[in-house]
């Protein structure tokens, strides 16, 4: 098998890897960079000019990594593109607001490139994207090599999935983003067990120490009591929530919090992509059973929309809780715009649940200290720190231990590191030295194929 890693920079962004396999050439994932804009968001795609893709394969369908499926789809126009069922219900959703933003980014920051592509063209292409079942094996031939697929639940979020490949004697898995443990909403990874000749894995939290953090449960009634801390000293909570799993998640905690008597009495906003999505998640649940929301859960919390005329630097007042996107604070969001006016007040609470890049400004605000001034750049604000900012550990990804517990027993001839920063993927390749020294560990050069 030969491997590219398409992502430039490779770390965290437009997750692509081009596998090679007898014959055949297998893209999996085509993501965009949330930090770049224009072309140089999307993967190397040059490399894969000239080269006749026989497959397209999604492990999941968050930005980083189906971002530019339609540019790679519409350069390679004879290739179908396979994922989960639940996927396929989602796609086209994210598919569409990423067109949308791409439109409103181009007016408003003069961007030639975008849109990368546009609705009419998502519609036109979504006749070529496959869905099937969790453990159904289907073969793709190429012409002379022949393959099987069988797509495994990876947890992490709906539809989400670890892909596992035969080819003659040999077998390959690609973990794709995993989390094995139990959501709310989502049952964890379900990973065959046994040998694997090759495993290509994520490695996003390789450089946080598990034992540091609390376990699910007590994070979500560690969240619970903040809330209720800051809605009865006259305050408000802000939650930036990403769209895609943790708004459901988190909408069906509250729900059942508010079902046993523990999460006070307020007024709850709630807005954005993660709304619209709601609706497809029921529909996953009655057609897939692939999760556990119910859209009634929102009629019973009563959760009502954003207010339209939010105003940059002024706390609305509302002594309630807000859970809207953007969840790493992005510009020009929601969650950016009401984050301006409730930083200054130390009765309100900002309380991140996801995964924040270093770079966005939820991360700089989660490394600003307590009584430092912040600038709110693209709001023109700048505050000095005196509400209470706070991390909750709910992250949508596998702790290193439960990754590294997988790979060991997998016993692979060869690793492959993939969607990690630095200091993640140098943890892993020390414990697979010092425990499988045998096995070789790739650490991938964007852009560069390797034999594995």
């Amino acid at each position: 098998m030969k491997l590219t890693d398409l992502n430039r920079d490779g770390g965290i962004g437009a997750n692509s890897t081009l596998l090679r396999i007898g014959d055949l050439n297998i893209l999996v994932d085509s993501g965009l960079n949330p930090k770049k804009r224009g072309r140089d968001a999307i993967p190397d795609l040059a490399k894969i000019h000239e080269v006749p893709l026989d497959l397209i394969l999604i492990t999941h369908c968050h930005l980083d990594h189906i971002g530019s499926l339609p540019v790679v789809m519409r350069e390679h126009p004879d290739t179908p593109v396979m994922m989960s069922s639940s996927s396929r219900i989602i796609i086209e959703r994210m598919l569409h607001n990423s067109a949308s933003v791409m439109m409103r980014q181009k007016d408003e920051e003069n961007i030639p490139d975008y849109p990368l592509f546009t609705h009419g063209e998502i519609e036109r292409l979504s006749s070529r994207m496959i869905g099937i079942p969790f453990g159904h094996a289907k073969k793709f031939r190429g012409n002379r090599d022949e393959i099987e697929v069988i797509l495994h639940r990876a947890g992490h979020v709906a539809g989400a999935c670890g892909v596992e490949l035969r080819h003659k004697e040999r077998q390959i898995f690609v973990t794709g983003d995993v989390l094995f443990e139990d959501q709310r909403t989502l049952p964890g990874a379900e990973f065959p067990s046994g040998h694997f000749d090759t495993v290509i894995m994520e490695t996003t939290r390789g450089a946080t120490d598990s034992a540091l953090h609390r376990k699910r449960p007590d994070e979500i009634n560690r969240l619970i009591e903040s809330i209720n801390e800051t809605i009865k000293r006259g305050g408000s909570f802000l939650m930036p929530i990403f769209a895609l799993g943790r708004m459901q998640e988190i909408l069906t905690v509250m729900n059942d919090a508010r079902k046993f008597g523990k999460l006070v009495d307020c007024p709850i906003y709630a807005s954005g992509l993660g709304m619209a999505l709601a609706e497809y998640f029921d529909e996953i649940r009655r057609k897939t059973k692939g999760v556990d929301f119910n859209l009634k859960c929102i009629k019973e919390l009563k959760a009502k929309p954003l207010p339209r005329n939010l105003t940059p630097g002024k706390d609305p007042q509302q002594n309630a809780l807000y859970i809207i996107s953007s969840g790493m604070l992005v510009e020009k969001t929601p969650s950016y715009t009401l984050a301006s006016g409730l930083v200054g007040h130390a009765r309100n609470t900002i309380g991140f649940v996801g995964y924040c890049d270093p770079d966005t400004p939820g991360g700089k605000l989660l490394a600003t200290k307590h009584g430092e001034s912040f600038l709110f750049e693209k709001a023109n604000v700048k505050a000095k720190i005196k509400s209470q900012i706070d991390r909750f550990s709910l992250s949508g990804h596998a702790d290193r231990e439960d990754l590294l517990e997988f790979a060991l027993q997998a016993k692979p001839r060869s690793i492959i590191l993939t969607h990690g920063d630095q200091p993640a993927r140098d943890w892993f390749s020390q414990q697979f030295a010092e425990q499988i020294p045998d096995t070789k560990v790739f650490d991938p050069v964007p852009g560069t194929e390797y034999e594995v």
